[in-house]
């Protein structure tokens, strides 16, 4: 009997891996909160746009209200939602997952911990994910990382979970390359020095990725925040691991960690065009992922008595954007450099 699963969120992630769920011929449903996303799912698919190709997959999907209608229980499910979502996500899923079930957190920032205090931690898989897409129309994804320039690590938190990596690593390599790793904490750390780098950096300039890095100062600015990510990855335990496919010997130079993922994320998996989650919540005018990200850093450094200050000056002016106070604008490069 196939395994039933869920993927819970499905904006340009989601519905990215659970169309490629669909097409492998997996018993798959998409829950998602967007009425107006649902619907034209329901009408004319799901479409995927990469740069090799355009295909539309009929896909079966629920409004989140329907959840309570539901009469099975699934065996995984693929949670992809923002960070900040994930306690209430959690709660909403937890009774439609079987006792044996797995709820893998497909997201930024560290939501393992909110997902393990709903459904225990016999029940949760750690993951981490470099995805490079867009969604403005409903029913309609831009995806700039195609399958060969897409990646997921998976690693499990618990004795309990195990051996059990593969069962949720075979399904995400139908949509891209995946990992299996030992300490899926240390690698989430990982990326998430990789996101505080160039996430809500390039998003306060409202530019494509790879066009801020171009200008020096900006640069060197990223990489300033990366390092405090990276400070405050070390101060908590973790090893720095390799993510993005890099070896051990790659990032054996602490000191040259920070501009390695820069590099390697920027030749391998982004597009001259390809723009943040971040700048695209904010064009919408939705709140973003600083917290979970930047202000993760800054917090974390505080609690050992150290400041951020690169961290501290990109939530403030995340902040001021999310408030109305600011637009993302090249403009705001001195403001940002002041800090």
């Amino acid at each position: 009997m196939s395994k039933k699963i869920a993927v819970l969120g499905t904006g340009a992630n989601g519905a990215s891996i659970g169309a490629d769920l669909t097409r492998a011929g997996l018993d798959v449903v998409f829950i998602e909160q967007w009425p107006a996303h649902v619907e034209a799912m329901r009408a004319h698919g799901i479409t995927i746009n990469t740069p090799e190709e355009s295909v539309t997959t009929q896909v079966r999907t629920m409004h989140l209200c329907e959840v309570a209608t539901l009469k099975e229980k699934f065996d995984v499910v693929l949670m992809v939602m923002k960070a900040y979502d994930s306690k209430w996500a959690a709660q909403l899923i937890e009774p439609y997952l079987k006792e044996d079930g797995l709820l893998v957190g497909v997201q930024n920032g560290m939501s393992i911990d909110d997902i393990v205090g709903v459904v225990g931690i016999n029940r949760t898989m750690g993951c981490v994910l470099e995805i490079t897409s867009a969604m403005f129309e409903p029913a309609i994804i831009e995806r700039h990382s195609g399958h060969n320039r897409s990646w997921f690590a998976v690693g499990a938190l618990d004795v309990s979970t195990q051996g059990r990596e593969e069962e949720i690593a075979s399904l995400l390599r139908h949509s891209g390359s995946v990992d299996i790793v030992s300490d899926i904490r240390s690698t989430k750390w990982t990326k998430i020095i990789s996101n505080a780098t160039t996430l809500v950096p390039t998003a306060i300039l409202g530019m494509p990725m790879r066009e801020a890095i171009l200008i020096p100062e900006m640069r060197a600015f990223m990489i300033a925040s990366g390092k405090e990510a990276q400070l405050a990855s070390k101060l908590l335990g973790n090893t720095l691991l390799p993510i993005f496919g890099l070896t051990a010997k790659d990032i054996a130079n602490e000191e040259q960690v920070v501009e390695t993922l820069l590099d390697t994320l920027m030749q391998g998996f982004v597009l001259p065009s390809s723009t943040t989650t971040i700048l695209q919540d904010w064009q919408k005018s939705r709140h973003s992922e600083v917290n979970e990200i930047n202000g993760l850093v800054v917090k974390t450094l505080k609690s050992f008595g150290k400041e951020a200050p690169v961290n501290s000056k990109v939530v403030e002016m995340a902040r001021k954007i999310e408030h109305g106070e600011l637009t993302p604008d090249s403009k705001n490069l001195a403001e940002l450099l002041d800090y």
